[in-house]
């Protein structure tokens, strides 16, 4: 019973000590929950049975080492609804955005909804979660990779599972 009181308390101090919230913890401090979650087991199912648009809405230079496949990328940083890619699909079809987390994936699902796309959501954890649950990614050129971009060394904590870059 000690042995297991002390590893218990060593391993909520670790948590602690290293400052790194829990995910459903950073989404709710950064997302206003304005565009519904979607988890990555309902993604998947989706992905395929061909039946969703994914848009990732990272930057290219994340995107080129890894994304899900058959995910358009829109970027963020320069993200308009204006753009050809964008108006060419079905604003009434299933759409799926993601970045890394889910955080900057949420602003453009809401510019999304206010060009008209009825049926938006957004990938609860983004692509690290996908990767967590041993997800496949792909790289630039459509090869499989262990390889995530993760922004920063500061969000790669929240990258379990993969090889993280940035």
């Amino acid at each position: 019973m000690k042995i297991s009181f002390s590893l218990l308390f060593i391993l909520l101090f670790t948590n602690f000590a290293v400052g790194q919230k829990p995910l459903n913890k950073l989404l709710k401090q950064y997302n206003t929950h304005s565009i519904p979650y979607t988890s990555v087991e309902e993604l998947r199912m989706l992905q395929m049975n061909n039946k969703v648009i994914i848009l990732d809405t990272r930057e290219v230079e994340e995107f080129n080492v890894s994304h899900i496949k058959s995910a358009i990328n829109v970027g963020y940083n320069n993200f308009t609804s204006d753009e050809k890619q964008i108006q060419k699909l079905n604003k009434k079809a299933p759409v799926v955005v993601y970045c890394s987390v889910g955080i900057r994936s949420e602003e453009i699902g809401e510019k999304l909804k206010k060009a008209g796309f009825t049926d938006v959501k957004n990938l609860y954890g983004g692509i690290f979660e996908w990767k967590n649950k041993d997800y496949p990614v792909i790289d630039s050129t459509g090869n499989e990779t262990e390889k995530v971009h993760t922004f920063s060394k500061m969000w790669s904590k929240y990258l379990k599972a993969g090889n993280p870059v940035y």
